[in-house]
């Protein structure tokens, strides 16, 4: 189940790298970095959903707990990877980085986390559900 849930957040990772520089090419310019943000967030989650409701048979969730621990491995994995890929290779100041995490200045991350964290549980729920209709 963890190659598997690792080559999942692979995906995940490959698909929001195109959907967060389309949106920082076509939509940042149009709406402003907050806007862009929130909006990104938005798609970015629907975005995930759809990527892990179609990989979660793969992956072999048997229940809450196997989704609420590969949720939280992506969150730890998008950390490391957000704030070593922004500052060692973007070259972000650690300050900028942080304040992506700042709620009280826009800062929307912690949201787009807790929703990828619960993004395998709501894949499963749904799967289970689909298929008692």
């Amino acid at each position: 189940m963890w190659g598997r849930a690792i080559a999942v957040w692979l995906l995940v990772m490959a698909v929001e790298f195109v959907h967060g520089t389309l949106r920082w090419i076509f939509l940042r310019p149009r709406v402003g970095d907050l806007r862009s943000g929130q909006i990104g967030v938005l798609t970015g989650s629907v975005l995930f959903l759809l990527i892990v409701y179609f990989c979660e048979p793969w992956m072999t969730l048997r229940g809450f707990a196997d989704c609420l621990r590969v949720g939280l491995l992506w969150v730890v994995l998008t950390v490391v990877f957000e704030w070593n890929f922004g500052h060692y290779v973007i070259g972000r100041s650690w300050e900028s980085l942080a304040a992506e995490y700042n709620l009280s200045h826009g800062g929307l991350m912690p949201v787009g986390l807790a929703i990828f964290a619960m993004t395998p549980w709501m894949a499963w729920r749904l799967r289970r559900v689909s298929a008692n209709d």
